[in-house]
């Protein structure tokens, strides 16, 4: 058997080095409050074998502004956060809730009984209980005995 290592030019690999170098100095050196920002909202899932769960947090979305629709395997959630008032003359000292518009769309890994959705909004939080049609859910097949002298029944 002929064993053979892969060469690499001791150029390359000091670049290699280099690149890993830089991206540890610009990530440690960018503020994080400059650092790309999670999906909103921020979603959990869970799944089993009968359907999904789903939880998202909208803090100050109200119910009303929220929209949820089901098609195939995917979950699109949209709605609107207002900005609150709080006067005039009042500037922002800090801000780190966004304000406006959002749409996220998750593919779930099998089909959803959309006429069975069933969505619960408690203290910002927005429950999704997707459950799994029915067409869709795996089943269990029989096996038979064969007749040893027949080869069927």
């Amino acid at each position: 058997m002929l064993n053979r290592t892969i060469y690499t030019p001791p150029m390359l690999s000091e670049m290699e080095r280099l690149q890993r170098e830089m991206n540890r100095l610009f990530e440690g050196a960018m503020p994080r409050r400059l650092r790309s920002a999670p999906s909103y909202p921020a979603m959990n899932i869970w799944t089993n074998q009968d359907g999904a769960l789903i939880t998202a947090e909208v803090p100050g979305v109200q119910p009303e502004n929220i929209d949820i629709s089901v098609i195939g395997e995917t979950l699109t959630l949209t709605g609107e956060c207002f900005a609150p008032e709080v006067g005039k003359g009042v500037r922002f000292h800090r801000q780190e809730r966004g304000y406006g518009k959002f749409s996220r769309s998750i593919e779930l890994p099998f089909r959803v009984d959309a006429d069975q959705v069933e969505a619960t909004f408690d203290q910002g939080v927005l429950q999704i209980r997707l459950p799994r049609s029915e067409e869709d859910k795996p089943r269990k097949i029989s096996v038979q005995v064969a007749n040893a002298l027949g080869g069927g029944k």
